[in-house]
């Protein structure tokens, strides 16, 4: 179960990062890829626990 929670946080926060990056403010697009970036690991986080059955 924790793939799949992994997995849509960080689809979550892909998505919230991107929209923050079309900000006018530039301190909210540095967040904004910051955060992106945190999505991508925690789907990637959620391909291994799928990959090693939440073993991990």
């Amino acid at each position: 179960m924790g793939e799949f929670i992994d997995k849509a946080k960080g689809a979550a926060n892909e998505a919230i990062g991107k929209a923050k990056q079309h900000s006018g403010d530039q301190e909210t697009r540095i967040a904004g890829a910051v955060q992106e970036a945190k999505g991508g690991a925690q789907k990637a986080m959620g391909e291994v626990k799928g990959a090693f059955g939440d073993k991990i």
